[in-house]
């Protein structure tokens, strides 16, 4: 069974989208990204919309050490600067692929280092996937939230050594990757700001995750824009008041965060190469998004 989040990012991949050939995407996706890395193999997927170039820009896959482990990850930032504003780019339960390493090139556009960490690595390749249920199962389910918290931690360290300042530390994600935004504000105190893309908030408790969203609400280091679909038919709005209330208990960072509810958007309305895309929430939430983080110290 799908959890209800999940089985909406399944169901914004369906209607009315063009498909291509399975290996001609990921041969496209692969030159996009660099030889070797991560793309997605989702069927019904397109490319992204948006095209973001790289002049200008220093971009491609970097490798990050987690404690022996080498992680994979895509950076991208204005080429010959340094002490640059640092952004963790947290892709969905479908690696990081074209649209997330777009979306970490539109940051650095605006003079962030933008580090978008392949954070399944460990447990499996997305790309191997053509059917939700079994990535979900086979891959997502088993990646550990504190696994996660210390391949985040690295990929900071990394950044302080290659020109990002880790006193001016930003994070947003978007689905998985929104409610992995939410816990790191609460795990790292390098964490200036962040912005919630549509993340769950709530959820059971498990050995993998222990943890959600509204049970750190109280404890944030830095201010979480959240920026969330009224349609949404994973993520109830019952569940963004819930938070709400739980952020209004805690600290000055918690009390304040903020939240954006979009009327009539579905779940991924940022995810440009998705029938889910909704141009006008997608373009006010990225106003907003850097907006919040130099409002919050991370520019």
């Amino acid at each position: 069974m799908l959890r209800d989040d999940l089985k909406a990012d399944f169901d914004s991949l369906l209607p009315g989208k063009t498909t291509e050939d399975g290996a001609t995407r990921r041969t496209a996706l692969k030159a996009a990204l660099g030889v070797g890395y991560a793309a997605t193999a989702m069927p019904i997927m397109a490319q992204t919309a948006i095209k973001t170039p790289a002049d200008g820009l220093t971009v491609g896959e970097v490798t990050i050490d987690v404690n022996g482990f080498k992680m994979a990850a895509y950076r991208a930032a204005p080429a010959g600067k340094t002490n640059l504003p640092v952004v963790l780019v947290i892709q969905e339960i479908f690696g990081v692929h074209e649209y997330i390493a777009d979306t970490a090139r539109r940051f650095a556009k605006a003079g962030y280092l933008a580090i978008a960490p392949e954070l399944f690595q460990r447990q499996g390749d997305p790309t191997a996937y053509n059917e939700m249920a079994k990535l979900q199962a086979e891959v997502v389910s088993k990646v550990p939230d504190a696994q996660v918290m210390g391949d985040l931690d690295a990929a900071v360290k990394w950044a302080g050594a290659n020109g990002g300042n880790t006193a001016k530390v930003g994070i947003t994600g978007f689905c998985w990757g929104g409610r992995i935004t939410w816990l790191y504000a609460a795990h790292s105190p390098n964490v200036k700001a962040g912005v919630a893309w549509y993340g769950r908030l709530v959820g059971a408790s498990t050995p993998v995750t222990p943890k959600h969203p509204v049970d750190v609400a109280a404890a944030l280091n830095g201010p979480v824009l959240g920026l969330y679909g009224e349609k949404d038919a994973g993520i109830p709005l019952d569940t963004v008041d819930k938070m709400k209330a739980a952020l209004a208990t805690g600290n000055a960072a918690s009390r304040a965060s903020q939240f954006v509810v979009y009327p009539d958007a579905p779940h991924a309305f940022h995810a440009d190469y998705r029938p889910s895309f909704r141009q006008g929430p997608a373009e006010d939430g990225w106003k907003r998004a850097l907006e919040w983080f130099k409002a919050n110290g991370v520019a």
